[in-house]
C-alpha cells in the first residue's frame, strides 16, 4: 500500500499479450483459406520476406499458383512490406497482387490503406505474417485477425535475429496460455 491506496496487481504477462497473434500456423501456404472465406473474410493481407519466401527471394512458382489460388477462390490480396519499391513491385507483378511498400509496420495507417485499396473492411481482411512485433502487433492495432507463421529460412538480417529472441519469451508465455485456456 502506498500513500493508503492498494496498488494494482498485474499478471506479469498481461503486457506482452498485446503481441500474441491470433492464430498461428506453420506456413502461409498451409493455412484454410476456403474455411476463412466461408466466414466472411475476402482480402488477405501478405508479408513477404521470410512469410512467402525466403528472405530477398524473388516470387517462386509456388508463390504464384498459391496467389492464383486465392483469387479463384475470391480473395483480393495485398503486399504489405517495409521494404522499398524495387523488392516490393517485382514481386507483386509476379503473383498478380496490390501492394503497399514502405509501409512503416506496425503502423495501422498502411493495414487500413491495404483494406481500402482491395475493397474491404478491417472485419473481412486477415494478415498473414511472420514477426510478432512489425507484423502481428501492426495488424492486431489495426483490428485485423492476425496470423503468425513460421519464418521460411533461418538467415536473416541481423535486426530481425535480434527480435527474434525476445519473440520467442512473448511465444512462450503465448503457450503457456494457450494451454491454460484448453484445460
Amino acid at each position: 500500500m502506498e500513500n493508503g491506496k492498494k496498488r494494482a496487481v498485474t499478471h506479469p504477462g498481461r503486457g506482452i499479450r498485446r503481441f500474441y497473434p491470433d492464430l498461428r500456423r506453420k506456413s502461409a501456404y498451409t493455412i484454410e483459406y476456403e474455411k476463412l472465406y466461408k466466414k466472411g473474410y475476402r482480402g488477405v493481407i501478405f508479408d513477404i520476406d521470410n512469410t512467402l519466401v525466403p528472405h530477398g527471394a524473388p516470387a517462386t512458382e509456388e508463390a504464384i499458383r498459391f496467389f492464383e489460388k486465392l483469387h479463384t477462390i475470391g480473395y483480393s490480396t495485398c503486399l504489405l512490406s517495409n521494404n522499398q519499391k524495387p523488392r516490393v513491385e517485382p514481386f507483386a507483378s509476379a503473383v498478380d497482387s496490390i501492394y503497399i511498400e514502405d509501409a512503416h509496420k506496425p503502423s495501422r495507417k498502411n493495414y487500413w490503406k491495404a483494406c481500402e485499396r482491395m475493397g474491404t473492411t478491417k472485419d473481412q481482411t486477415l494478415f498473414v505474417g511472420d514477426q510478432l512485433f512489425t507484423d502481428v502487433y501492426g495488424a492486431k492495432r489495426a483490428g485485423l485477425l492476425n496470423i503468425l507463421v513460421e519464418p521460411i529460412h533461418p538467415k536473416e538480417e541481423i535486426q530481425i535475429v535480434l527480435k527474434r529472441y525476445l519473440e520467442k519469451i512473448v511465444l512462450y508465455f503465448y503457450e503457456r496460455d494457450q494451454r491454460k485456456s484448453r484445460l
